[in-house]
């Protein structure tokens, strides 16, 4: 019988687990792929936003050679600071259901059943791509993720999105190569684009060398072009080898539906208390970017790396009263 287990191994749930281990809980962390496994799929060169400090958890000191730390500087930290306190992760197992009896958790994974008299989610969202949902949408040369422009030289690429991700990813492939489309539903390019980026998107589209359509929606995906639809109806073809469909990611709300847990109509968001993050579901708490359901941009590694301590705090007390 564990005291707490935590679900996911992304900078909330390893707060968690720290605030678990300096406490004297019998805890451990289960996660389906690698520690901090969103950032692994990351672009490789990504920066991040925030600055070492405010990425910072259980006050090891983030050191970085830039002002914003890289994904490669992200990864290192936080499997040191795993290293660190030797914390008690299951990586690569995967959570195939969560029931609760008796006043306990009940955890069947691909590997073993656990007990837990608490539970934390803190899964995230990036492994669920908003699907534009279109013929052709699963074909090979379509993905909902990039990495790296190398593979595309001299190639057709389609971004489909107009946020951070999109505006990334298209200078990334102009810059090394590639002919670059950029296909967005709305009228303009997102403000909410990271400062540094914003103008220098806006002025590669300016300068055609990378194609914008707005008020477009992509309606089919066919093996050497795609069909756009603008806004007037009209629809045009253009060619194309690779498709980029950045149009953003969501938690897993059907997982969360089937744990029992009460979702806000409004955003999805599961309904929980926002001094102990406890659920509808006693003794079951959610950390990190599920909290806000579908606006998970409002919650980031800086404010949600503090819901371990929260969370761990709230278990004690109850413990003891």
């Amino acid at each position: 019988m564990y005291d707490i287990i935590i679900i996911g191994a992304g900078p909330s749930g390893l707060s968690a687990a720290i605030e678990a281990k300096k406490a004297g809980l019998r805890y451990c962390v289960i996660e389906k792929g690698g520690i901090v496994n969103a950032i692994q799929h990351f672009p490789t060169e990504m920066t991040f936003f925030s600055t070492p400090e405010l990425l910072e958890i259980g006050n090891v000191p983030f050191t970085s050679a830039h002002m914003r730390p890289t994904r490669a500087e992200g990864l290192e930290y936080y499997m040191r600071v795993a290293s660190y306190y030797q914390l008690e992760l299951r990586l690569f197992e995967q959570v195939e259901s969560l029931t609760k009896t008796d006043g306990s958790f009940s955890i069947k994974t691909s590997r073993f059943n656990y007990t837990a008299k608490n539970v934390v989610l803190s899964t995230g969202y990036y492994d669920n791509p908003n699907t534009i949902n279109v013929p052709g949408e699963n074909l090979p040369k379509v993905s909902h993720y990039y990495i790296e422009p190398y593979s595309f030289f001299r190639q057709n690429v389609l971004v489909i999105g107009a946020k951070n991700s999109a505006a990334i990813a298209a200078l990334e492939l102009y810059r090394h190569g590639a002919i670059v489309t950029m296909v967005h539903r709305g009228e303009k390019l997102s403000s909410n684009i990271k400062y540094w980026i914003l103008p220098d998107i806006e002025n590669r589209i300016k300068e055609n060398s990378v194609t914008a359509y707005f008020n477009t929606t992509v309606v089919e995906i066919l093996p050497e072009r795609v069909v756009l639809q603008k806004q007037t109806g009209e629809k045009l073809e253009i060619p194309n080898d690779f498709v980029f469909a950045l149009t953003g990611y969501h938690p897993d709300f059907e997982f969360l539906k089937s744990v029992g847990l009460q979702l806000d109509n409004e955003n999805l968001a599961p309904i929980h208390n926002s001094e102990t993050l406890e659920t509808n579901i006693k003794g079951l708490f959610i950390a990190g970017s599920i909290i806000a359901g579908k606006n998970n941009n409002k919650i980031f590694i800086e404010n949600g790396r503090s819901h371990g301590k929260i969370i761990i705090d709230g278990v004690q007390k109850a413990k003891h009263s």
